[in-house]
């Protein structure tokens, strides 16, 4: 990997206006400790791509000329995330500073008949949510889109059983074509282990082991803070080889006590001792399965997603019980559920984007990515419901 090269002024000096407000070239100057000219160079090029403009003029205490105020332009632009599934499509909107502006769920694409239907009911999903915020799509400088599937570092489908019709499809292409800006692709849970990483439970962690646990169990991994690919694209796809009993080469889970896990855990409280054992038989496989993967990558927390990590009592608590019981070494590894719950991977689709094109993005290549400003109702608060 090739050295990383020092922010340019530029870089930083937008940086500092996007993170932390408006502010003089002195301001700037100071808190960098630039040159007010290099500043002032940079404030010339940052205004001439359209990243900064000038602000009302603070009014000083002497006799001159008061101080030209700039501000960090985030209205000047847009990025979308799309997590895509077969149960519900959800798309996510930014301005360039980073803070969601919306946030819209729709019904998923399993009701469309074949790859051309499914991907045009994705297309309609993003074109309402611009809709809905009164932004046509000229506005949109990237999008982020996360999918279940095995995806290259090109953003290609290389194959997916959950979506087998865009298996081999150049879906980011596609996207691009329609959208007329950069489209940055990868795998689902991937993302909501870099969603988790970037604005969730782990960001102070740099190696973290994220596990999916709803209707199917997948896994995502972090690694030296970043997201692990593998040679062949499928690190961290291997919920359903690690942990012995899933139903299908999807890693969907099946239960014996009933249809479905709301069912099953809610016969549980209710004392059926069939669910009950159930319950326990599946959290000590989790817990074998985690010790397994634990012991292969030894990350620094374990972070469960999905729609059971809100089941605290019935689940993740006996989770980190059982899992010392399989590690049996001295440590203890910290098992949290993740912050964003259902809506993780449509967020770490907006990073995923902000990442890889930030050139599109912002006219500067080496902008790092914003820090993601949830909206208020936006707390992780997935319940069992959301299964």
């Amino acid at each position: 990997m090739a050295p990383q090269q020092p922010l340019s002024i530029a870089v930083r000096s937008a940086v500092q206006l996007r993170d932390t407000g408006p502010a003089t070239v002195n301001d700037i100057s100071r808190t960098l400790e630039l040159s007010r000219t290099s500043v002032e160079n940079a404030m010339t090029t940052l205004a001439d791509i359209g990243l900064v403009v000038e602000g009302p003029a603070l009014s000083g205490r002497g006799a001159g000329r008061p101080a030209r105020r700039y501000h960090f332009h985030a209205a000047a632009g847009m990025v979308i995330g799309v997590d895509i599934g077969i149960a519900s499509v959800r798309v996510i909107a930014a301005d360039l500073a980073g803070d969601v502006l919306d946030q819209r769920n729709f019904p998923g694409i399993a009701d469309h008949d074949g790859g051309p239907a499914k991907l045009a009911a994705v297309i309609r999903d993003i074109r309402a949510t611009l809709t809905g915020l009164g932004v046509p799509a000229s506005r949109v400088r990237a999008i982020g889109v996360a999918l279940p599937g095995i995806v290259d570092g090109a953003g290609h489908v290389i194959t997916s059983v959950i979506i087998p019709e865009w298996s081999g499809i150049d879906i980011g292409g596609q996207l691009r074509q329609t959208f007329g800006c950069p489209v940055a692709i990868d795998n689902g849970v991937r993302l909501a282990a870099v969603a988790e990483h970037h604005v969730g439970v782990a960001q102070l962690v740099d190696d973290v082991l994220y596990l999916s646990v709803g209707h199917r169990i997948a896994m995502g991994l972090i690694l030296g803070g970043r997201p692990r690919r593998g040679a062949h694209n499928v690190a961290g796809d291997i919920g359903r080889l690690a942990l012995r009993g899933l139903g299908s080469e999807t890693g969907q889970i099946t239960w014996r006590s009933a249809p479905t896990a709301v069912e099953v855990f809610e016969r549980a409280r209710r004392g059926d001792t069939g669910a009950q054992q159930e319950i326990y038989e599946f959290v000590d496989e989790l817990a074998h399965g985690i010790a397994t993967l634990v012991m292969t990558v030894d990350p620094a927390m374990v972070v469960i997603g999905g729609g059971l990590s809100a089941a605290h009592e019935q689940f993740l608590d006996p989770l980190r019980a059982a899992l010392p019981r399989h590690i049996r070494l001295s440590f203890e590894m910290p098992v949290v559920e993740a912050r964003l719950g259902a809506d993780a991977a449509t967020h770490g689709a907006l990073v995923h984007a902000f990442g890889r094109h930030a050139d599109a993005i912002y006219g500067l290549a080496q902008m790092p990515v914003p820090a993601i400003t949830l909206r208020p109702d936006e707390r992780g608060l997935t319940a069992l419901k959301a299964l």
